[in-house]
Order: structure tokens, then sequence, then C-alpha cells
């Protein structure tokens, strides 16, 4: 099964092409980067798409990070996981960036808990806890670091996520020192594949995983006062 993979949710614009068949990245690209994901996704999914020697109709599906990251950069790229789904007829599967981080960790079955965890602002982390094999420990959510620090009660974890290092400064103040400490401004884009190779098209949908509204929003729009018109008699 050929899987095409895409996350533009965070810190990085990167693609790959997964051949489960084989089990390995035939073709892959990741560019750091805070802005600018909708100028530089589609010239990167043409040069992996090259790599790969695939064309778009030879994949079996596509998987995109669906978040919690960046509104804009959600946006960016479910819009081509999308369309390439629609113009190439093929399903297209939605991996949480927060999954994503843990799955490494869980894919080694080790005995301590994993949590995910990514910068919210204002001193706030989305973040999700699984144990050493993947069990859910913590659903996803929005919390202060503060909070955060409370599932220290399962353990000393292994942290991941581009938050990793802020919340570990914060540790100290928690029962268990971390195990590790792993900081990536994105997901591995191998995982984000092997997660979307893995996923149930019925109930993975790609669509936006927030957690919470955006900080900023559209204006209301203003009422209109409709024209009066004089007509003389």
């Amino acid at each position: 099964m050929l899987i095409l993979a895409i996350d533009t949710a965070l810190d990085h614009c990167a693609a790959g092409v997964l051949n489960t068949d084989s089990a390995e990245m035939i073709a892959q690209d990741t560019l750091p980067m805070k802005r600018g994901h909708a100028e530089a996704l589609m010239p990167l999914l043409a040069r992996v798409m090259q790599q790969s020697g695939a064309g778009f109709a030879d994949l079996d599906r596509v998987a995109v990070t669906t978040g919690p990251g960046s509104f804009t950069g959600l946006r960016v790229g479910l819009s081509a996981a999308r369309g390439i789904g629609l113009a190439a007829h093929k399903p297209v599967v939605g991996v949480t960036t927060l999954s994503a981080y843990a799955a490494p960790v869980v894919s080694q079955d080790r005995d301590h808990p994993v949590i995910s965890a990514i910068d919210a602002r204002h001193d706030h982390l989305y973040y999700q806890v699984v144990s050493g094999s993947g069990e859910e420990l913590v659903a996803p959510q929005v919390a202060a670091i503060d909070d955060v620090l409370a599932a220290a009660r399962f353990g000393a974890p292994h942290l991941v996520g581009n938050a990793a290092t802020v919340l570990a400064e914060r540790w100290s103040t928690a029962t268990a020192a971390p195990v590790a400490v792993d900081m990536q401004p994105g997901p591995d884009i191998a995982w984000v594949a092997w997660l979307g190779a893995a996923a149930d098209p019925a109930h993975a949908p790609a669509r936006p995983f927030y957690l919470r509204a955006p900080d900023v929003k559209p204006p209301a729009p203003a009422s209109i006062e409709p024209v009066r018109t004089a007509v003389s008699s």
C-alpha cells in the first residue's frame, strides 16, 4: 500500500510516501518554518512525488495531520490532502499531531507513560497521555501547564512534542522526573504515514482537531441600514 503523508500543523512543512509492502519511506522532505506553509507545500509535494516515482493515481490513500496546531497551517494541509484525494479518487484519513508525536515511543512498548505536549500559548498546552503500550490515560485536551503536571500520578513520563522542553522545565514541581525529553518542531512524517496506513477511513476523518476556538475571530458583520429614498409627490 502506498500512503502519501502530509503535515503542516506546526513549525514545519513535511510530506512523504510510505510503501507498507517494503516497510520503507520511499520519499520524504521536511522544511522547518513557522509561516509560509501555503507557498511551500505544493512544490514540496511535487518533489516528493517525483522522488517516489509514483503518480497520485498510484496512491492507496492520503494521510494528513488534523491538529491540534496552527489554525492556518492545518487548513493548508487539509485542503491539499482533500484536493488530492478528490482528484485521484483516494480515501483521505486524519491523524492527530499528539498521536503522531507519541507513536515512535509507543512502538517500543516501554513501561513509562508518554505525554505529547504542544504549545497552545498563554502558558497552556495541548496534551495527551498514553501508556507505554498506547492505552489512553488522559484524552486530548488543552490545559494550563501546572494542570498538566498532575499527570505525574502515572509515573515518570517520556515527554514528546514541540513543548516537551517547556513542560520538562516545570516538571521539578511534580513527583516523578521525566525519563526522556524529545522536543521536535513537528512529528516525524514517517509516523504520520504509518498511523495513516493503520487508520480506518470511516473513523479517522480528515477534519480539523482544534480542541479550542481560535484566539482571533473575524468581526461580526455590521448591520446594514436600509436606504430610504425620498419620493416627491
